[in-house]
């Protein structure tokens, strides 16, 4: 994971994206042999460790952020450890599940790849999910794809088109299995929708290259789709998922 796409938007990443639902941690924890060891990989500022942790004796939280690092809530149960996906730190045969979240297409996917077999307990298994843009009505959607494609289209990374394709034509070297249809969900005003933006890493690279705020231009659209700002909404986002088994 050689770029770092997030430490500039850390604190709004920890601030303003979704948690991930609790039935998909009910899921995760039924797969493998064993619950002693988590490893969450790419952590951000934790969402997903913290999740873990409470179906998991222990949980590692890495992250290539030192920034992410610093912002992850502490909780019981969670060690976390600024390590590049591809070199964990954990010993072999150590964890039961290995943890990705809304990140494997950042990664060098056969050094990622070939970590997690390594640290992977026997009856161990690997999950990998991500999720594209929010529903939140047509109106407000019609805002959003507007700005996604046309005003900070061509700042996106290549890899985000794997992210679009709901990781389905990524490689996954695993025993898989097919996983439930899960969903985020959240309750946000239009101040809580902006700050999500912001996180974006195709709004960072815009301010950095033009040096000016790209919400600036849809804030206005937005604002008349969403109606009394201080009404919160209901945001969805489909979670689109990678599920398998180290051993073959």
């Amino acid at each position: 994971m050689g770029t770092d796409h997030f430490s500039a938007v850390a604190d709004g990443y920890a601030r303003y994206r979704p948690g991930y639902p609790t039935a998909l941690y009910d899921w995760l924890a039924s797969l493998p042999a064993g619950r002693a060891l988590a490893w969450d990989c790419a952590t951000g500022s934790g969402q997903a460790a913290a999740g873990l942790a409470e179906r998991f004796r222990r949980v590692a939280a890495t992250d290539f952020s030192p920034a992410q690092i610093a912002r992850a809530a502490p909780r019981p149960g969670v060690e976390y450890r600024v390590a590049p996906a591809e070199a964990s730190g954990l010993p072999a045969a150590a964890a039961d599940l290995v943890t990705v979240a809304q990140a494997l297409h950042w990664f060098d996917l056969p050094a990622f790849y070939a970590e997690a077999r390594r640290v992977l307990a026997p009856g161990g298994a690997v999950a990998a999910w991500c999720y594209n843009l929010l529903d939140t009505g047509p109106r407000i959607n019609a805002v959003i794809g507007r700005y996604y494609s046309q005003v900070v289209g061509e700042y996106w990374p290549p890899e985000r088109r794997l992210l679009e394709a709901g990781y389905r034509t990524l490689p996954f070297p695993f025993r898989e299995i097919e996983a439930p249809r899960f969903e985020m969900t959240a309750e946000w005003t239009l101040d809580h929708l902006l700050g999500y933006l912001g996180t974006w890493s195709a709004t960072e690279r815009y301010r950095r290259v033009r040096g000016e705020d790209p919400l600036a231009l849809v804030a206005d659209g937005l604002r008349a789709a969403w109606g009394d700002p201080e009404e919160a909404r209901r945001v969805r986002w489909p979670l689109y998922l990678r599920v398998g088994y180290g051993d073959d």
